[in-house]
């Protein structure tokens, strides 16, 4: 169990190091890291985190406290 442990973090220290191998040096050259589409989905994740979650429209149903 402990192999597969320590296994799970080298992977994912691997997987950060090649991920500022990339994105760090494009930054800096001044391309944005993410595409329109990207940068459009995050925008919308961020409209509904301030709505509380909800779609658009979508009243937060109201709690009935049983007597």
């Amino acid at each position: 169990m402990l192999a597969v442990v320590v296994t799970l973090l080298l992977l994912v220290v691997l997987a950060v190091a090649v991920l500022g191998m990339v994105a760090v040096p494009a930054r800096r050259a001044g391309r944005e890291v993410l595409t329109e589409r990207g940068t459009a989905a995050v925008a919308g994740l961020r409209e509904r985190a301030d709505r509380g979650g909800r779609p658009a429209g979508q009243e937060p149903e109201r709690e009935t406290v049983a007597a």
